[in-house]
């Protein structure tokens, strides 16, 4: 059997313990990536909420607004799906459908779809807890 050299070893363990950093940081951005979105959902919601506000108020939608909030809800889409939060995605996914156009989806879909924006608050804010344990 072949004798390895110490400074074989270590020249493998610096780069094990470089590549275990490598991870970690990784984890980490990702971490960091997951926060951003899901805070980044519940500022979409309040900004929505905030327009949803102002059309009982006046009486009158703003179709500049609409194509605003259906990109951002749809970006927001997109990048919780980079992220692997899946069931987050498809609920910004269809908010942003649905800004985009109100009449595309009938009430019993909205409604079982739990695109609420309290709802979508609420599963970030859980979700952001569980990242912080």
């Amino acid at each position: 059997m072949e004798q390895v050299s110490a400074g074989l070893l270590w020249d493998l363990f610096k780069h094990i313990r470089s590549w275990l950093s490598n991870l970690d940081r990784a984890g980490q951005e990702r971490k960091k990536q997951s926060v951003q979105a899901l805070r980044q959902v519940i500022t979409a919601s309040r900004e929505t909420s905030v327009y949803i506000r102002e059309i009982r108020d006046r009486g009158r939608r703003d179709h500049e607004v609409e194509r605003h909030l259906s990109v951002l809800w749809t970006n927001l889409g997109f990048a919780l799906e980079d992220l692997g939060i899946k069931k987050l995605a498809k609920r910004c996914q269809i908010k942003g459908k649905h800004w985009a156009d109100p009449t595309r989806y009938d009430e019993d879909f909205i409604r079982n779809a739990d695109i609420s924006l309290d709802s979508m608050e609420k599963l970030s804010v859980e979700m952001l807890h569980r990242i912080y344990r």
